[in-house]
C-alpha cells in the first residue's frame, strides 16, 4: 500500500555542471513511475533570470516552453518525454522569480513589517514553491533538480531550503548527489578524491547524501564504491555506478539492475511494486541497437557554435523528436549538422544537400546566418528533398517562396528588415507595444493554441484529425495581406488559428514532402509516442534514401 504522505527527492550536483543531472531526475523518476506511483519533477535554475527565455541557446542550451507558456531549462523537456507527462510553469523555478516574488511581497506588506532577509525567507519560498507543486499534482513523489553544483554561491538557498525541509520532514526528504569521477589519461586510474571534497561541502550545508550517483566514462568498480562508502558515509549500496552510455533512455535500466528504486522505496519504508518497462526498453534500447538502418538527416541552422565545439543542446527537443520518429520507423538516425553562415559565405557547395535525405531548419531568431538558410530552402523545393521547417524555418520557407515564385525580390521578415516593401513576415500586432517599451522577457506569443486543420492536406493526413493544439514561441507571423497571392502560386495554407486567423501551417503538394509549422511539435513529441510530423517526415525521408540507393 502507497505512502499517502508525498515523498520529496533533491538531486544536486558535485565536481562539476553538465553531468546529466536532468537525466538521473528524468530516470529515478521514471522507474518509480513504472513502479505504479505517481511522480512529478521540478527544476531549480540558480540564475538571476526569471526565465530562461532571454538566455542565448549557444550558452545554456534549449529553450524549452511549457503548456501554459512559461520559458524554461531544457531539462523540463527531459521531465516531460520520459514521464510522458504536460509540465507547467509550478514545474520550474528560477532563483530570479524567488527572489522577484519575495520583494513584491515585502512591497505589499505580506511580511507584517518584518526584516526581510535572504534567510529563511528566500529558502520558505522555495519550499512554498515545492509545497504547492505537490498538492496541485497529488504526486507520491515530487523530484527536485538542482541545477549547477553544490558549493557554487548561488545555489546556497536552495541547499538551505533541501535542509530545513529535511529537519521539518525528516521521513519524507532524501537527498541523491551525482558527481563526476574522472580517470586522467596520463595516470589511468579512476580518482575518488572529487567526489568526497564534494560531498564535504555539501555536509558543510547541513545535508548528507542519501544516494550517490557516480557518473564517469566507465563502470565503477567495487574498489572505488568502498572507498566512496568508506569516505562519504554511504552504504555500499547506495554508492550507484552511473557510466557513459549510447543512448540516454538506457539509464534507468542501468539504475534499476543496482536496485537504486528499490532501495530508494526502502529508505522512505515503502512497498516495492513490480515493475514495467518493457515497451521502454523494447522500442527504446532494442530497436536503435539491433538496426543498421540509418537515415541521414541534415539540420541547417545557427546555433551549433559554441567557440570550437558543437553545441547540440540547443535542439535537443527536436534531435530526440526525429530518433522517436526513426525508431518508430526501426531506423537510426545519422545527423549531419549544417551551418547556415557557412553556405552565406560561399564556403559550403548547396549541392551538399542532395546527399541528404531530409532536411530541418529548426526555430530561431534574429539575421545571423538567415540568407544561408533561404538558399538552402530554395535548393531543398527545387531538388524535392523532404524539408521540415519550425517556426523560424516555416518564416524562411515564405519568404524563400516569395522571393523566388512570386518574384518580390525584397520579401523578407521586419525582424530583419523593417524597411522591406514586401514584409512576408510581420510582428503580431499586440507584439508592437512590447518592442517599443524593450519588454522581451515573457512576452511573446507562447504556450498552447489551437489549429485548424485543411481536409486531404498532408498535416490533416498526419494528425488524422480535423483541429490540434501545439506549443508556440514567437513574435512574427505570416502576413495575410500576402495570403491569396501565394495560395494562388502554390503554397498551401493547411493549418490556420481560427480565432485569430493566423497562419499556422504551410505546405506543397508538388513535392514528397515541404512543409512548416509555426509551432514548435518537437516540445510535445514522446519517445513511445512520436510526433505524427515528424513521422511523416521521417517517412519520406526513408522513402527518398531508399529510392536513391537503388
Amino acid at each position: 500500500m502507497k505512502n499517502k504522505k508525498t515523498k520529496f527527492i533533491f538531486v544536486m550536483g558535485g565536481v562539476l555542471s553538465g553531468l546529466g543531472k536532468g537525466i538521473a531526475t528524468s530516470s529515478i523518476a521514471k522507474l518509480l513511475q513504472s513502479r505504479g506511483f505517481k511522480v512529478t519533477a521540478m527544476k531549480i535554475d540558480p540564475y538571476i533570470n526569471v526565465d530562461a527565455g532571454t538566455m542565448n541557446p549557444t550558452e545554456h542550451g534549449e529553450v524549452f516552453v511549457t503548456k501554459d507558456g512559461l520559458e524554461t531549462d531544457q531539462d523540463i523537456g527531459n521531465y516531460e518525454r520520459f514521464l510522458d507527462l504536460e509540465l507547467d510553469a509550478d514545474n520550474y523555478m528560477t532563483q530570479g522569480s524567488v527572489w522577484q516574488t519575495v520583494i513584491n511581497k515585502e512591497r505589499n506588506l505580506e511580511y507584517g513589517g518584518k526584516c526581510v532577509e535572504p534567510v529563511p525567507h528566500i529558502p520558505d519560498e522555495v519550499i512554498r514553491r515545492i509545497k504547492k507543486l505537490a498538492n496541485k499534482s497529488k504526486a507520491d513523489f515530487v523530484m527536485i533538480e538542482i541545477g549547477g553544483t553544490v558549493g557554487e554561491y548561488q545555489n546556497f538557498i536552495f541547499l538551505e531550503a533541501a535542509r530545513m525541509m529535511k529537519l521539518k520532514m525528516p521521513n519524507q526528504v532524501m537527498s541523491i548527489m551525482v558527481s563526476y569521477l574522472p580517470i586522467p589519461s596520463k595516470i589511468g586510474e579512476m580518482k575518488t578524491k572529487p567526489t568526497q571534497t564534494a560531498v564535504k561541502t555539501l555536509n558543510s550545508a547541513g545535508i548528507q547524501p542519501d544516494f550517490i550517483l557516480a557518473r564517469s566514462e566507465k563502470v565503477l568498480d567495487h574498489k572505488r564504491k568502498e572507498k566512496i562508502s568508506t569516505f562519504c558515509n554511504v552504504a555500499i549500496e547506495d554508492v550507484i555506478s552511473s557510466p557513459d552510455v549510447d543512448n540516454i533512455y538506457q539509464v534507468p535500466i542501468v539504475y534499476r539492475q543496482q536496485n537504486l528504486d528499490k532501495r530508494i522505496l526502502l529508505k522512505f519504508k515503502m512497498k516495492a511494486n513490480n515493475r514495467d518497462l518493457q515497451d521502454w526498453q523494447k522500442k527504446l534500447l532494442e530497436i536503435p541497437k539491433k538496426t543498421r538502418k540509418k537515415v541521414k538527416i541534415g539540420l541547417v541552422g545557427k546555433y551549433f557554435s559554441t567557440g570550437s565545439f558543437t553545441l547540440s543542446d540547443s535542439y535537443i527537443s527536436v534531435i530526440e523528436s526525429l530518433k522517436f520518429a526513426a525508431w518508430y520507423h526501426k531506423f537510426n538516425i545519422e545527423f549531419v549538422w549544417i551551418d547556415s553562415e557557412s553556405i552565406e559565405k560561399g564556403k559550403t557547395d548547396l549541392k551538399v544537400l542532395n546527399d541528404f535525405a531530409g532536411i530541418v531548419v529548426p526555430g530561431g531568431f534574429g539575421s545571423r546566418g538567415v540568407e544561408g538558410i533561404i538558399q538552402a530552402i530554395e535548393f531543398i523545393r527545387k531538388s524535392k528533398i523532404p524539408y521540415f521547417g519550425l517556426c523560424y524555418g516555416m518564416q524562411l520557407a515564405c519568404i524563400e517562396f516569395a522571393r523566388n515564385v512570386l518574384k518580390l525580390k525584397d520579401a523578407n521578415t521586419t525582424e530583419i528588415d523593417k524597411q522591406t516593401t514586401n514584409p512576408i513576415i510581420d510582428l503580431m500586432s499586440e507584439q508592437k507595444q512590447n518592442i517599443k517599451d524593450a519588454r522581451y522577457g515573457g512576452t511573446m506569443r507562447l504556450g498552447d493554441y489551437s489549429c485548424q486543420l485543411v481536409p486531404k492536406t498532408i498535416a490533416a493526413q498526419a494528425y488524422n484529425s480535423t483541429s490540434v493544439v501545439e506549443r508556440h514561441r514567437h513574435r512574427y507571423e505570416f502576413n495575410n495581406k500576402y495570403l491569396n497571392k501565394i495560395t494562388k502560386a502554390g503554397l498551401i495554407v493547411s493549418g490556420i488559428n481560427k480565432k485569430r486567423n493566423l497562419v499556422e501551417i504551410v505546405e506543397l503538394t508538388d513535392h514528397p514532402f515541404f512543409v512548416g509549422v509555426q509551432f514548435h511539435p518537437e516540445f510535445k513529441s514522446r519517445p513511445l509516442r512520436p510526433h505524427p510530423l515528424f513521422l511523416q517526415f521521417i517517412s519520406a525521408a526513408i522513402k527518398r534514401q531508399e529510392y536513391k540507393n537503388k
